[in-house]
Formats: C-alpha cells, structure tokens, sequence
C-alpha cells in the first residue's frame, strides 16, 4: 500500500479528499497544518484554528485514520507574513495563497510528509494531474479542475515538477456539489461548513487590521484624477521594435498630484491596492470611486471614478527574469519566442487570449482586450487549453 498524507484543514473538500483516497486503497494520515498562533493579531475572539483542528480530528475519527497536528507558525512566519509585510511596503499587493502552497504545503509540509514515509502528498484543491511521455522523459501536468466554478488550479501556479510528482488531488475530478453530497451521506461533520474566507492563516481579520499591526498607519491625501487627463491621451506612436511597443503598452504612469484634485485623506497608501473600491470613504461623485494607482513613497492614492475609467485599464504586462517560473520547464520560452496562450491575472478571472514574448530581461505578455487592475505583485498564470503551463509575479 502507498502512504499518502493529506493536509486535512477542516474542511469539506480535505475531508473528502481523505475519503476517496482511502476508497482508492492507499494508506491515508492526516495531518493538520497550524500556522497561526500569535493571539496579538487575530483581533478577534474567535480562535478559528482550534474549531478547524478539532473537525479535521473528528473526520480522521470518522474515516478512522491516524491523525495529528504540526506547529508550522515559524516557518510560515518566515515565508508567508514576512514576505507579505515587506511587499505591501514596497507598494505591491502579494497573494498569500499561492505562496502557502509554494512554501509550505508544497514544501515544509511536503518534507515532514515525505519523512514520515508518505510516497504522495494530497490536498482538497479542485484541480487534477496529469502525467506524459515525452522524449522519454515523465512529465506531470496542472489541469484545471472539472468544476470550472471551483478551479483552483491558479493557487497552485508556482509548483514544479518535483513537487507535482508527489501531488496528489482527489477532488479534482469532483464538483463542489458532489463533494457536499458525498459529505453529507458520509456525515461527516464538515459537510456543511461554509469555505473559509480571507487569509490562509489569520482567521476572520480584514486585510488592514492586520497589517497596521507592523506597518505604521500614516496619513497622506486621496487624488482623484479625471478620465479626460492628458496623461490618457496616448499618441499614436511609431514603434520600431515589437519589445518597444509592449514596454509601452505596459508602462506604469507616473502620476503627480497636480493631474487631478484632492478629494480625501487616508492612513497609509500601503494599505490599498488598484482596483479597490472599498475603504476610501469618499463620498459625492456620481460614480463610486476606484484606487487606479498608489504612491508608497509620496504616500498618495490615485482614484479614479467609475469601473470604466482608462487608469485602470492597461493592455499588456511584465514579468522579470527573477520571478517567472515555469510548470512546464520543457515549454520553457527562448529569448525572442512567442506563444499564444490563456491567461489571467486574479483567481476569479476567466481565461483570456493572449500571447507570450520572450525577451532578455523577462517576458511580455500581451492580452488581446484590455484588462482592469493589472496589479503588481500579484500573480499571473498562463495555460495551453486547460493545462496551467507556467506563471511569474507581475512586475
């Protein structure tokens, strides 16, 4: 019998996943992650990784599987919170998940596992694997999981080969539907639980409560820039090359506070991210406002009204060599190659067209409608059909 060990959350879809797998004939343990435990940030009094430990406890009771718990907090500290800090004052806006399951589920976790003798590591994520032959060489693939709603194959965007050669995704084959059918006439006690929301370690905390608590709230003044500014009027310009266009297409405005009016203050730029709506309290336009830009150093948020405004809209963006990985490495992208591919920039998202161009310091990639919020810091990932082929963090 091979040992697989699942990160059993507490959740409906882990839970089941545990099932099937021990339907599947493998020997099954669980083991649930901590990664939280510093009371001083969760403010609030619920302590929610005591309730997940506990229904992750009661399924392995249930399935009757070995079940235990691991203290990750330091390392997830290390990799996770850190990181994050240190983006958000930079002015980006990281995503905690897909790092969790680069740094710690994938990693961290994958190690313990494979040291307590486990031959694969499985979670709840709605994706699938696959595996080819190419040149005689095995190679996995990342699918999107059946449930187009559910497809969390984006979060799992930064894995390479070795980590997915010891993956395993029950569920992937599943609707969330079915797993809560399954779940139910399992009774097992997380059938109904509702999908935990917000970060991946911190509870029920809203995303500025938590970093105030290491960047230092500081006031500066909300710009609201109007859709006629000049700065939108583009030229039509001659480009010379192709990689000219697309650094052009993807440029990043330098705003100044005289492109607009001040219409508020805030408490820290840091604290926003293009696109958001919410938290500006600034009240009398006629359409709500949107974040189409942030200052870090200058410490200013540029708004703009209305969803359609041209700040936040952009056409292509970039990924330097640092930061682009790839799922797939024999698909690996030569300097001056393309690639027409689906992409998309936010987990939500559905896929859109675009295409891939290599150059020496990164990669373009070029959408063929505009999109809202290209958001640096933020992930990109791009598939062949349904097949997440690579990813990078936007720069």
């Amino acid at each position: 019998m091979k040992r697989v060990i699942i990160g059993l959350s507490g959740g409906v879809d882990s839970s089941v996943a545990a099932y099937l797998l021990k339907q599947q004939g493998y020997e099954v343990i669980g083991l649930f992650m901590k990664n939280w435990h510093d009371d001083s940030v969760t403010i609030s009094d619920e302590c929610p990784w005591l309730d997940d430990s506990n229904d992750a406890m009661l399924v392995a009771e249930k399935l009757n599987i070995p079940f235990q718990t691991v203290d990750l907090s330091e390392e997830y500290k290390e990799r996770i919170v850190d990181y994050m800090f240190h983006e958000y004052e930079k002015g980006r806006t990281p995503n905690p998940d897909v790092l969790c399951n680069r740094e710690i589920k994938f990693d961290v976790f994958m190690k313990i596992a494979l040291e307590l003798g486990a031959d694969y590591v499985a979670t709840g994520h709605y994706c699938r694997k696959g595996v080819i032959e190419k040149n005689g060489e095995t190679i996995y693939q990342l699918l999107a999981g059946v449930d187009i709603n559910k497809d969390q194959s984006y979060f799992l965007c930064q894995l390479s080969q070795e980590q997915l050669s010891k993956a395993l995704f029950p569920i992937g084959e599943l609707t969330k539907p079915e797993v809560r059918a399954l779940a139910t006439k399992l009774d097992l006690v997380t059938a109904e639980k509702k999908d935990s929301q917000g970060l991946c370690f911190i509870g029920k905390v809203k995303l500025p409560d938590f970093l105030q608590q290491q960047l230092k709230p500081k006031e500066g003044v909300i710009v609201e820039v109007p859709k006629e500014q000049d700065v939108y009027n583009s030229i039509e310009t001659k480009f010379n090359t192709i990689e000219e266009k697309l650094e052009y297409l993807s440029r990043k405005i330098d705003y100044k506070v005289d492109f607009g009016k001040i219409v508020g203050k805030h408490q820290g730029a840091h604290y926003f991210t293009k696109g958001q709506r919410k938290g500006l309290a600034v009240g009398g336009t006629i359409e709500p406002l949107f974040v189409i830009d942030t200052d870090v150093e200058e410490n200013v948020i540029y708004t703009g009204q209305g969803k359609e405004h041209p700040g936040l809209y952009k056409k292509a963006l970039f990924v330097s060599n640092e930061e682009l990985h790839w799922v797939r490495e024999d698909l690996t992208l030569q300097v001056d190659e393309t690639l027409p591919v689906k992409a998309r920039i936010r987990y939500r998202q559905a896929l859109e067209n675009a295409t891939l161009y290599k150059v020496d310091s990164g990669m373009y990639i070029e959408f063929e409608n505009m999109q809202s919020a290209i958001t640096e810091g933020q992930f990109v990932a791009w598939y062949i059909e349904d097949e997440l082929i690579g990813s990078g963090v936007i720069s």
